[in-house]
């Protein structure tokens, strides 16, 4: 996953592009271990471009978005937020949420 900034997600938003954007906070323990399982999920999922950023960077993204807690995991088709996730269960959870974004 590679660390995106605002300018580059509202680049990506406004290129009507399909991804993942994983939120984080550096010493969240849950993020750390779901951060590992989406790393295993994406190396199934290849051509699926994914992101991560730091949500204390993001204020104004993380009201905007109503993000309630993290980890979370915001899943884009075309530009357009189509799902949210906070709980990041499995590996098969996330690569059942992953595959049809590929």
């Amino acid at each position: 996953m590679q660390e995106i900034k605002v300018e580059q997600f509202i680049q990506q938003l406004e290129q009507k592009r399909t991804f993942a954007l994983f939120l984080y906070t550096p010493m969240c323990g849950t993020c750390k271990l779901a951060e590992r399982m989406l790393t295993i999920t994406l190396e199934l999922t290849p051509k699926l471009s994914a992101f991560e950023m730091n949500i204390n960077t993001v204020p104004k993204l993380a009201q905007e978005w109503e993000i309630s807690s993290v980890p979370a995991l915001l899943l884009f088709r075309e530009g357009v937020l189509i799902e949210r996730h906070y709980a990041m269960q499995s590996v098969g959870f996330l690569y059942e949420r992953l595959k049809d974004l590929n």
